[in-house]
């Protein structure tokens, strides 16, 4: 690693902590040269999955493009931003994990329709009658009648796994 001080190719490891929940590793470095100290993050370089349009157009996956979705359907909903952020992780592994080189975009928008479904019931209706594209009134109290009908996100997080191993975690 060149330091970014004197641009030296000689530097030293002081420290290295897991960062990110485990997913990055921090590292505290110093020049031998400068003796300047510096910190570095060190994570895995996994290529996500290009994402298939209704249309058939490939495109990278853009992690903003989630985010901005999934905070415009939460607009002034009292959830934690970290939950919100939790929520765009889970999806991210789930298509590092998926093992496609592409991925429909229905499918990553079914994911993001679970998680909000967690997160906050007004913000799953607000998201899914753009999505699924509601016609009426019919659609859109129809939808709401199902949910009222499943155990709410808090409820299904309390209940305790009938499997070993499992992620406890119920989707609707």
């Amino acid at each position: 690693m060149r330091c970014p001080f004197c641009s030296s190719d000689d530097t030293r490891v002081v420290d290295s902590r897991i960062a990110d929940e485990g997913d990055a590793v921090r590292r505290r470095r110093e020049c031998t040269q400068c003796e300047e100290r510096f910190t570095t993050l060190e994570r895995a370089s996994l290529k996500m999955p290009y994402v298939v349009k209704s249309d058939g157009k490939r495109e990278g996956f853009d992690e903003e493009k989630l985010r901005r979705g999934i905070r415009r359907a939460l607009e002034k909903r009292p959830v934690d931003i970290n939950a919100v952020e939790a929520a765009i992780h889970r999806i991210q592994h789930r298509l590092l994990t998926s093992g496609d080189r592409e991925v429909n975009s229905r499918i990553v928008g079914e994911w993001v329709i679970q998680e909000l479904a967690d997160l906050d019931q007004v913000a799953y209706v607000r998201f899914a009658s753009v999505y699924r594209s509601f016609q009426d009134v019919d659609e859109f109290s129809e939808e709401v009648k199902r949910l009222q009908t499943q155990p709410s996100a808090t409820a299904r997080r309390r209940q305790m796994s009938l499997l070993p191993n499992s992620d406890n975690k119920h989707k609707p």
